[in-house]
């Protein structure tokens, strides 16, 4: 991929003013924003995400804050990654589930499961209430990397992901599903589905955007080994 870098001397990045920080109460954040002017294609796309970008909607961010380093990107090295006994029986539990690719995800049935799991997990975060300008703002499909993908029980939509295809692996923008699905690990599915996407593609990394030690809902992401933690500007595998 060459030197990724090298990048931020070419696109030029904003930084916002300290905000209350979406995840650890009492702290203060501030986030990089790549220019919206800033031409993106696939290939920039995936150098900034090698460094440490995601991405919300059309905009590339980063957490950039002066007195706290706790968000870690974190990605599964997929050739390592081998599922453990719980994860193996979440792949046998879900494997009636219908998938597919899909063009859109505009319809009120898309919209309704959304608001179901934001209403039932996320009401504490900064996406509740759920609102439909803002899950259209969000969730887009950007740069010709963008798959959205349902997961389908006898035809009821049961979840919903959201992905980009990098040229060094698949970032997973987001995941929402049936919270009156608890039974099946819904979310964990769905990795583990994107991990073997990756396999199949030749791609070496699936991407899940920040883990933050001391955040309850970030622990998930760990659950998943090997992973690596960008670190001081290398990628450090945790077994």
């Amino acid at each position: 991929m060459g030197n990724p870098v090298s990048l931020l001397a070419n696109v030029r990045v904003f930084a916002t003013y300290p905000h209350n920080c979406s995840y650890l109460p009492g702290e203060q954040a501030t986030t990089l924003f790549v220019d919206p002017s800033t031409p993106i294609d696939a290939r920039i796309y995936s150098q900034l995400s090698y460094i440490g970008f995601r991405r919300s909607g059309p905009h590339l961010y980063r957490p950039h804050c002066a007195a706290c380093n706790a968000c870690v990107p974190a990605r599964v090295p997929v050739t390592d990654f081998t599922a453990n006994r719980g994860q193996r029986r979440i792949l046998s539990r879900n494997r009636d589930l219908q998938i597919d690719v899909v063009e859109s995800i505009s319809s009120d049935e898309h919209f309704e499961l959304y608001s179901r799991y934001i209403c039932a997990r996320h009401r504490d975060g900064d996406m509740y209430p759920p609102d439909r300008e803002q899950f259209n703002s969000f969730l887009t499909r950007e740069w010709g990397s963008t798959s959205f993908v349902e997961f389908r029980h006898e035809q009821r939509l049961v979840a919903l992901a959201v992905l980009d295809r990098l040229e060094n692996g698949i970032s997973a923008i987001y995941t929402f599903y049936d919270p009156d699905a608890a039974t099946r690990s819904l979310g964990s599915f769905v990795i583990l589905w994107q991990i073997a996407l990756a396999r199949e593609l030749g791609l070496p990394a699936v991407y899940l955007g920040y883990w933050i030690r001391n955040c309850r809902k970030m622990n998930y992401k760990t659950r998943f080994r090997p992973i690596e933690l960008l670190t001081n500007g290398h990628w450090v595998r945790v077994d």
